[in-house]
């Protein structure tokens, strides 16, 4: 038997409706009548339950050039949170979608964000409560997604940053403070140095911010042509190119003699001399002298 489209959309929203006020077939003995509210005549209100406000939307939105097929779950107070949750056998909230606008606490300030929530372990401190792991903001310019009391992983995959050549893509590590602002302290970042086709471009980078969040330099530096390591520069000539004027060995190593075991170009001092391996198993040394 074939179902209409009309017909079809009034068996999910009914069952949508009797799923968000809790019914369950042991209750079926208590009669829901289904309602239209008196907005625009798309909406479907529970009559014992005021708070449940379900709407359906299907316009043609001419300058947009699309149908608008819309399920509208609205807030019905300055603090609703409204929410499709999912529940155990015994009744027990376990997962759920919530809208959260308004913080509980009138004092904090408004959440404004999109919350994926699961419950805390049953043997923890918070035992089976609902905590928010998955959170993207809203009436932002740029949105996030943020994780909360989570790991974020991925099994035998890739983790991807993709952007065109000639932009940075930011991996970045920031501090959280009010109303959702992060500032950023550091970034691994693929830079927006020019690809020219011979392998050039798009180096690896670790940026480091100051405390106002804005971007000192890169502290190093990996080219992707050649492999040079740069510190304190972004252009390495040398497999190891380093913009300062010390570099520092911190143990000091005497070799126990010319042959002691080694591999050519390891270095090494001590109070006397400083040694270089010029050759597998080949030191040789030079004298250090006060001045």
């Amino acid at each position: 038997m074939k179902l209409s489209k009309a017909m079809m959309a009034a068996v999910m929203l009914g069952g949508i409706c009797l799923l968000g006020t809790g019914f369950s077939n042991q209750e079926s003995d208590k009669a829901v009548t289904l309602g239209q509210s008196g907005q625009n005549g798309g909406e479907i209100r529970i009559p014992h339950n005021e708070r449940l406000l379900l709407s359906t939307d299907e316009r043609w939105i001419a300058k947009e050039g699309h149908q608008s097929d819309l399920i509208r779950l609205q807030w019905t107070a300055d603090r609703a949170k409204p929410a499709i949750a999912w529940a155990d056998e015994n009744g027990i909230d376990k997962t759920a979608i919530i809208s959260h606008d308004k913080a509980n606490n009138p004092e904090q300030h408004d959440h404004k964000h999109m919350s994926f929530e699961t419950t805390m372990s049953p043997t923890g401190p918070y035992a089976n409560q609902l905590f928010t792991r998955l959170e993207i903001p809203y009436d932002t310019d740029v949105s996030e997604i943020r994780t909360h009391s989570s790991n974020f992983n991925v099994m035998n995959g890739i983790l991807r940053v993709a952007g065109e050549t000639g932009s940075n893509r930011d991996l970045q590590f920031s501090v959280a403070g009010n109303d959702n602002e992060t500032t950023p302290r550091w970034a691994v970042r693929a830079d927006a140095s020019q690809e020219a086709g011979d392998n050039a471009g798009s180096n690896l980078q670790f940026v480091r911010y100051g405390d106002d969040g804005e971007a000192f330099d890169a502290a190093l530096t990996l080219q992707r042509s050649s492999g040079n390591i740069g510190i304190g520069t972004d252009s390495p000539d040398t497999k190891l190119d380093v913009n300062g004027d010390k570099i520092r060995i911190r143990e000091k190593h005497t070799p126990a003699s010319s042959s002691e075991p080694c591999s050519q170009g390891q270095m090494a001092w001590d109070e006397q001399y400083v040694y270089v391996c010029v050759a597998k198993d080949s030191w040789k040394r030079t004298e250090l002298s006060s001045w």
